[in-house]
C-alpha cells in the first residue's frame, strides 16, 4: 500500500486517533496551521474530489462532513467557528492523493485563505 492515508487507516503507520467509525477516521495533522488541525479521511480510497461519482460515494462525502462537524462539538471549536478546507489536485494544495477534509479552528481565520 503506497498511499499515506491508507496505511494510516489500516495500522501501518501510526498517527493520534481522534475518531473512527466503520467508515472515516480523524487524527491529528503532523503540521497544524491552527490550534486545532485535524485531519478526517474516509477509509475507502478516494483519490481526488473529482472521482466521486455515484451515490455510495456522495453518502460517504456527507458521512465525513457530519463527522467533522461531530469533532468540532467535541474539541469545543463549534460555538467560536472552524474552517473545513479540502483540497483538490495540485493547484488546489492537495499533496496527498486520497480525499481528506482539514478541520481548523481555535484563532480566528484569515479571508482569502491564500
Amino acid at each position: 500500500m503506497t498511499c499515506l492515508f491508507c496505511n494510516i487507516a489500516a495500522g501501518h503507520i501510526p498517527a493520534k486517533i481522534l475518531y473512527q467509525d466503520d467508515q472515516v477516521l480523524a487524527f491529528d495533522d503532523i503540521h497544524p496551521q491552527a490550534p486545532y488541525h485535524k485531519i478526517i479521511i474516509p477509509r475507502k480510497h478516494i483519490t481526488t474530489l473529482n472521482e466521486v461519482h455515484d451515490q455510495e460515494d456522495s453518502v460517504l462525502m456527507a458521512h465525513l462532513l457530519r463527522s467533522a462537524v461531530m469533532l468540532a462539538n467535541q474539541l469545543n471549536i463549534a460555538a467560536d467557528g472552524y474552517r473545513l478546507v479540502m483540497n483538490c489536485n495540485p493547484q488546489g494544495g492537495q499533496t496527498v492523493f486520497h480525499v481528506h477534509l482539514h478541520l481548523l479552528g481555535g484563532r480566528q481565520m484569515a479571508w482569502p485563505p491564500g
